[in-house]
């Protein structure tokens, strides 16, 4: 069994692309009002917001647990909505992983507009499972923030 892995998830959108990479990029505690049952908050620790090499940190929950984490801004790109958060501390890297980078970015296929959230991860061990939960919870969370705010 391989430690490194990448797992790719799609989840189309209504909303423009914008929103959510300004969401995650300039104002991510807001997504804690959007998505409370999944987010708590999101505090800046280092750096300015929206910047590369910034530090976040993360409070969740998921699968019924209390968890956080601490992530730097690797990368973004503005041109097609892209950023990508490193793991560098937390229950992630700290209990399951020795690396784990969350990329979002969205883009065009046909007449959809379409969320790529894509981990890569390299585990502490064989024993660790695939992050599966965690791909779930965070495609479950895009289709929070896409309905925010929608009235049918």
């Amino acid at each position: 069994m391989a430690l490194s892995g990448k797992l790719i998830g799609y989840v189309e959108i209504s909303k423009k692309g914008d929103v959510f990479h300004d969401l995650f990029r300039h104002n991510p505690n807001e997504i804690a009002t959007i998505s409370p049952d999944k987010i708590h908050a999101c505090e800046l620790l280092d750096g300015d917001r929206g910047a590369v090499g910034s530090l976040v940190h993360w409070h969740y929950s998921i699968d019924g647990k209390k968890k956080s984490d601490k992530a730097v801004i690797e990368a973004v790109n503005e041109e097609n909505h892209m950023i990508v958060f490193n793991a560098v501390g937390g229950d992630l890297v700290d209990d399951k992983f020795k690396t784990m980078k969350v990329i979002l970015h969205t883009e065009k296929k046909g007449d959809a507009q379409l969320i790529t959230l894509t981990l890569e991860f390299e585990k502490l061990n064989t024993s660790v499972p695939y992050p599966t939960s965690f791909m779930d919870w965070y495609c479950n969370l895009l289709k929070d923030i896409d309905a925010h705010g929608k009235t049918e």
